[in-house]
């Protein structure tokens, strides 16, 4: 087993070192040219159309909103690597790792506008309103249904079960450790981990049988709720060692930069740390985000490409610099201890014992959130595979099998594996936003055009009359003159 896992280590780390950073940064910065700087100069349109009222679905009922489709993703994005990636990539690249996951998420939040403008150019109509996400555009943008059907199974694997498995043994290990903790035992009772794994599997039942309306509106509840008492939580930590703050900020740069090394890393180190945990966490040029992207009911592509492209700095900017900063002003040991436990020993530091409990709980939610956004992406990919209603059940009832596997099982191969089917997942989708990329960037001249008009921007296909496979976007709602 030990040598299978090296192999594979060794094949994640070539591939993604040669190919799959590579070309995320690569068009990051390509974007980033050709948009003018979107992710800069448009912060407030981000968050402005976030608050666009959606249509009514054919079902008679509201279709999903941009701001819950931002919260699907982000309950994806938000999970346990905000915590242990984090923390493992300061723990072996110093703090120098945190200012390229900044560098990075300021670069492919344009790549995020790109992939998910197109997942709402191409979407398709279904009762609940619309699906869509690379699989589509790969299939009515590049006329290569046999490409979007690879990405679809390689997602499904990846975040339905691969990914889902992770966060269940992530929760189920955080609980154990709490109630150990509280007890006084050396370890868990056999019966734990078990009964963890039923109860995760009760709870999001009743969430993922109740369909993507559901999922939307927990994430649209969980998501604002988490984010606001881990950030309370950074806050007070930072508060307590405000003294402290120049200094991190110093040692963040400085070891970044190669002006001094902290722990023993190299800049090297601290570079490939930073980006790879980075691209982890924000999950830009992935294929993933545009999968929730595409759900939303907005008049204009390019207002959720401005949100999916929000998300990215919520996610690395906000959560990931939460927890760095937890870390940074604890004075860690860098290279003696990794992953969620040197977040968990950080907050022991400066809050006392029973901020253990209370990371418990913040793992949960970020873990839970996470597996509600991983099966959603599962299920619209699936049903770009087969319009067979029946699969859908039976996909719903395997997923929560994984999840009860995944709270009782050791999952370093299961990690292993979902690395490398996650960097091929990134290349397949980059293969084809790389050709479509120009029609993200006259969706946001449109777009730009109509606000200089003083317009809500509305989009119909005969804006754009030469392109061909766009199946929805045939009807234009009443123009109205935008608010001052």
């Amino acid at each position: 087993m030990d040598t299978l896992m090296d192999a594979i280590g060794e094949v994640n780390d070539v591939f993604w070192t040669y190919l799959v950073i590579p070309l995320l940064v690569l068009l990051g910065l390509y974007f980033t040219v050709r948009t003018g700087g979107v992710q800069f100069r448009m912060i407030p349109e981000m968050i402005r159309n976030l608050k666009d009222t959606p249509e009514r679905a054919d079902d008679g009922k509201r279709a999903i909103s941009s701001f819950q489709a931002f919260a699907i993703s982000a309950a994806a994005r938000i999970g346990t690597g905000n915590i242990a990636g984090v923390a493992l990539a300061i723990a072996i690249g110093g703090p120098g790792a945190v200012f390229w996951m900044w560098v990075m998420a300021l670069i492919v939040s344009a790549l995020a506008f790109a992939e998910s403008a197109l997942a709402q150019l191409y979407k398709v109509r279904d009762r609940a309103g619309y699906r869509g996400g690379p699989a589509y555009y790969m299939q009515y943008g590049l006329n290569a249904r046999w490409l979007g059907v690879i990405f679809a199974v390689v997602i499904i694997f990846t975040f339905g079960f691969t990914f889902n498995m992770v966060q269940a043994n992530s929760i189920a290990d955080v609980i154990s450790t709490s109630v150990t903790t509280a007890s006084g035992s050396e370890e868990a009772a056999g019966w734990l981990a078990p009964a963890i794994g039923i109860a995760l599997v009760a709870l999001v039942a009743i969430v993922v049988f109740g369909g993507v309306r559901r999922i939307a509106h927990v994430a649209q509840m969980t998501v604002p709720f988490m984010a606001l008492i881990y950030l309370l939580l950074g806050l007070v930590v930072v508060g307590m060692n405000l003294e402290q703050v120049p200094a991190v900020f110093g040692d963040i740069v400085g070891s970044a930069l190669g002006f001094e090394q902290v722990g023993g890393a190299a800049v090297g180190t601290a570079i490939m740390q930073g980006i790879r945990r980075g691209l982890f966490s924000n999950e830009a040029g992935m294929g993933s985000a545009p999968n929730a992207g595409a759900t939303a009911a907005v008049s204009h592509p390019a207002k959720q490409g401005l949100a999916q492209s929000f998300g990215v700095y919520f996610d690395t900017l906000v959560v990931c610099s939460v927890t760095a900063f937890i870390i940074l002003v604890s004075d860690p040991t860098y290279g003696e201890e990794a992953g969620a436990s040197l977040t968990q020993n950080s907050l022991e530091a400066n809050l006392g014992s029973w901020s253990l409990h209370l990371l418990t709980f913040i793992v949960f939610l970020l873990a839970f959130t996470s597996v509600l956004g991983n099966f959603y992406y599962g299920e619209a990919n699936l049903r770009f595979l087969t319009d067979d209603a029946r699969v859908i059940p039976v996909f719903r009832v395997v997923v929560l099998g994984m999840l009860f596997l995944g709270s009782v099982a050791s999952l370093d191969l299961v990690w292993s594996i979902a690395d490398v089917t996650m960097g091929l997942m990134a290349v397949v989708n980059l293969v084809a936003v790389a050709p479509l990329g120009m029609l993200a960037v006259r969706l946001l001249k449109d777009y730009q055009q109509q606000r200089r008009d003083g317009l809500d921007p509305v989009f119909t296909r005969d804006r754009l009359p030469d392109v061909r496979g766009v199946q929805c976007w045939d009807t234009e709602p009443e123009r109205v003159p935008e608010r001052s």
